[in-house]
């Protein structure tokens, strides 16, 4: 059977409302927060990451295993503190970050697990860049390229980083030359190349290396470019509790889609196949931009 496989931060989430009050505090980090929702559509998922060895770490996993994914490939840093990420939510139900992460040792340790043709790989944000994990993170997407995996790429580039955008650059079109699929925002392509043309970015940035993507536009849907086509979905007019779980959770459900679907490396460039995932992923956002959790709620 086809499985999921997550590589990717872990953090503990603390939501500050726009009193700067704390309203949550639960587990999350992007990749971690999809898996956690296909989990709970009972996906088979394994996640690769890192936790320190203390009570957040154990809350980290104990979160995974409770929610099906499997820990594995989760390796525990003797006496250090896992990662906090407090966010702080405008009127608009819009956040901006802080991070805080004290693991003594740097260097990440991967579990690798079997991976076989059409499975699913998601990776992204800045661990995906990161140069202090760059040769672990980039020999495990290499194994998984090489052993037939659908690579599932969500750019997530923060503004924090926009400094930093001339020295990713090469990492970057590394990424995309790995991936299958390229998605990202409007305001990931603001934040690294302060273009609001999303088109521009793919066909100069992105096409060269990967010609399928994604583009989301917040309430406005998602697009789908690939060589044979572009399709829109449209997005839900809600009035949203916090934004802070949507990306992510329009990965697990286009991914979802893509599993469900049994769309298959052959299909990737298929835009209306795609399209049809992507309705899941523009459904499990809409459903977690209504509540304080960074994941579908369970069934």
């Amino acid at each position: 059977m086809r499985k999921i496989i997550g590589i990717g931060e872990t953090v503990l989430d603390i939501v500050f409302d726009s009193a700067n009050h704390p309203v949550s505090g639960k587990p999350g980090g992007s990749v971690y927060n999809a898996l956690i929702s296909l989990g709970r559509k009972n996906v088979p998922c394994e996640f690769i990451s890192e936790v320190g060895d203390d009570r957040v770490g154990e809350i980290i996993c104990n979160f995974l295993r409770d929610n099906g994914v499997g820990t594995g490939g989760v390796y525990v840093h003797p006496d250090s503190k896992s990662p906090l990420a407090l966010a702080f939510l405008d009127e608009n139900k819009n956040a901006q970050y802080s991070f805080y992460k004290d693991y003594k040792s740097q260097k990440l340790h991967i579990v690798r697990p079997h991976i076989n043709p059409e499975d699913i790989v998601i990776f992204g944000s800045y661990f995906a860049l990161n140069p202090v994990l760059r040769n672990e993170v980039y020999e495990f997407l290499r194994y998984a390229k090489d052993n037939g995996a659908i690579l599932y790429y969500d750019v997530n580039f923060r503004s924090s980083h926009s400094h930093e955008v001339e020295d990713l650059m090469p990492t970057l079109v590394e990424n995309f030359q790995l991936a299958d699929v390229v998605k990202g925002s409007d305001e990931d392509f603001r934040n690294m190349f302060a273009q609001n043309d999303w088109r521009a970015v793919y066909e100069d940035r992105i096409a060269p290396y990967c010609t399928t993507f994604i583009c989301t536009e917040g309430a406005k849907g998602a697009t789908v470019i690939t060589p044979e086509g572009e399709v829109h979905v449209d997005g839900q007019k809600i009035t949203p509790v916090s934004t802070i779980g949507a990306g992510d959770s329009f990965n697990a459900g286009t991914v979802y889609g893509l599993w469900k679907k049994d769309i298959k490396r052959s299909d990737i460039a298929n835009a209306s196949q795609l399209a049809q995932a992507m309705k899941f992923g523009v459904e499990f956002a809409t459903e977690v931009c209504q509540s304080l959790d960074n994941y579908i709620a369970k069934r």
